[in-house]
């Protein structure tokens, strides 16, 4: 066996009991557990205050108002964190240990210091960011939106000093914290959401809300990223790591981060550009389906709840698996060891895909069912949580190459490559901004978002196919058989799967009609009885991964060895 295939192989292992440390399916577990944990607390945190806020105009002040920190963060400063710093930080260690080490504490006072003055340049811009997000916003829904965009801007420092602080504790083998820390928040947000429930009655828009309702939502919200952050300092302890501020920067090293940084920069910058066209239109949406009578809920909150809920499978799978990656593949790189790099990433891949493919397939066959559990409570309606299940299934058809996509580009991040995902960003941008702006002017107000959508799975595609040419002819290729062979049996597994779920949820449908309880009940026999024949169907196809999977998490059950 050469050693590509070793490699491969030794990336979708589970860790024996003798060893040390691992593989990347124990560290994905590990990861995969603490997501699990926060995407379920996530999902209840979303069905709070969604149930609390609606869908309508009140909501998209929140939602647009929350949004926006992240794009800063991400536009300034994310990107460089995530996708720069951890090759660095690696590459530092290998070439001393030492050395590797006063690298870290130069990084990270340098990255608190512009974390600091970007929050408070930030925060002054805080009208700014609404105009171009939300222009079409007038009176009390502009001056809550401001507000709310006030309070929550200061959470970029945190996100910033919390993702610098996952790097570090990523590059020395410490996964889980960064994955559980945002339980925190989210027990925070869910028991703000429900205050805000218990105080207030009657659905409250941006003219009544009070000061007391404002306050515990602004500081709540903030006040869970704060707490997630500071939950990561034990961690940080535990490995070795304490912070000494210094500045004393070596000869080439601010230059080498701001050359791979420029690069970088340029594919966030367009990234955001997308999402805040995609942001000014969904609200234009929301705010014409009022002026057409149509009611509030065809806006930007639906599409960002769908957002969320599309993210899950790939949060819980596809972020543990890349997390786990991009240090072994910077290393691989870092050798010159292209085939390993081919192997990790072609195994990554497979694993991932496991558990995504199926996931997709549920999210389009029983998206009113899970919208409807989740979120007809409280002042959204069943017609609300609709229009979130029609936007979701949009997103369901992107799934797979958004996930596909964002692993190939931590395989170039890896070889310190960050010019070239910046040039394919191009072309994705300008696909997702295309389609965004047809399907604005083309489709009735209470289709647009949905036309948005699917206007991003179509240039996750196009970011998917480009990649993979470029990938290819760098490392001689890409395990597209085996990758393929690995596909075609997984599509094959899916069919039982998603026949046994359509046929439940018309069954129940046209036996209980629509609901709560009909939703419930069709959501977990689907989704049991489904996932259950896609496991059958998996293991009779022999799919290692599979096979692999179930096996590890058999072993770890009580009594079993």
């Amino acid at each position: 066996m050469g050693q590509a295939a070793q490699t491969a192989e030794a990336v979708v292992e589970e860790e024996k009991p003798s060893g040390k440390g691992g593989g990347l399916l124990k560290s994905s577990a590990i990861m995969a557990l603490g997501t699990l944990a926060s995407r379920i607390t996530g999902f209840l945190r979303t069905a709070v205050i969604v149930a609390a806020l609606g869908t309508g105009m009140l909501a998209n002040a929140y939602n647009t108002a929350n949004t926006i920190p992240n794009q800063v963060y991400d536009l300034l400063l994310g990107g460089i964190l995530t996708s720069v710093i951890v090759p660095l930080l690696v590459r530092a260690k290998e070439r001393d240990r030492a050395y590797g080490e006063q690298y870290e504490q130069r990084m990270f006072t340098l990255a608190v210091i512009g974390l600091a003055v970007l929050t408070v340049v930030a925060v002054l811009m805080a009208p700014l960011f609404i105009d171009v997000l939300a222009g079409s916003y007038t009176g009390d829904q502009r001056r809550v939106a401001v507000l709310f965009t006030q309070f929550f801007l200061p959470q970029i420092f945190f996100y910033g000093v919390g993702a610098f602080a996952g790097a570090i504790l990523n590059t020395r083998g410490s996964f889980g914290a960064p994955m559980w820390a945002p339980v925190l928040n989210n027990i925070v947000v869910i028991a703000v959401g429900g205050a805000f429930l218990t105080i207030s009655s009657g659905r409250v828009d941006p003219s009544s809300i009070s000061d007391t309702q404002f306050m515990l939502l602004a500081l709540g919200t903030t006040g869970g990223i704060v707490l997630q952050t500071v939950a990561l300092w034990p961690s940080l302890r535990g490995v070795g790591f304490r912070w000494r501020p210094r500045l004393d920067f070596k000869r080439g090293e601010i230059g080498q981060v701001g050359r791979m940084a420029g690069w970088t920069l340029m594919y966030v910058v367009a990234t955001q550009v997308a999402l805040g066209v995609v942001t000014a239109l969904a609200n234009r949406a929301g705010d014409r389906g009022v002026a057409e009578g149509l009611g509030e809920g065809y806006g930007y909150t639906p599409y960002f709840n769908a957002y969320q809920l599309f993210q899950l499978p790939y949060a819980i799978v596809g972020v543990s698996v890349i997390t786990a990656l991009l240090p072994r593949m910077s290393r691989f790189a870092a050798e010159g060891k292209h085939a390993d790099v081919r192997a990790a990433f072609a195994g990554g891949l497979r694993l991932s895909s496991v558990i995504i493919l199926p996931a997709a397939a549920l999210m389009l066959v029983l998206g009113p069912e899970i919208t409807t559990v989740l979120f007809a409570h409280g002042n959204t309606s069943d017609a609300d949580a609709l229009v979130i299940a029609r936007v979701m299934q949009m997103f369901a058809i992107a799934l797979v190459p958004f996930s596909v996509y964002q692993l190939m580009m931590r395989v170039f991040y890896a070889m310190q490559d960050t010019r070239t995902p910046a040039f394919i960003s191009v072309a994705v941008v300008s696909t997702n901004i295309g389609m965004a702006l047809t399907m604005y002017n083309v489709l009735p107000t209470d289709k647009i978002v949905m036309g948005i959508a699917g206007g991003f799975a179509l240039a996750q595609v196009v970011g998917t196919l480009v990649s993979w040419v470029i990938l290819r002819r760098r490392l001689g290729g890409m395990d597209g058989r085996r990758i393929a062979g690995a596909y075609l049996k997984l599509i094959v597994a899916l069919w039982p799967l998603l026949g046994f779920a359509y046929a439940t949820h018309a069954i129940t449908e046209a036996a209980l009609g629509t609901g709560l309880a009909p939703g419930l009940i069709a959501l977990v026999v689907g989704s049991a009885g489904g996932g259950l024949l896609y496991l059958v169907f998996a293991r009779l196809l022999r799919v290692d991964e599979v096979q692999t999977m179930t096996g590890m998490l058999a072993r770890r059950l009580p009594g079993r060895r």
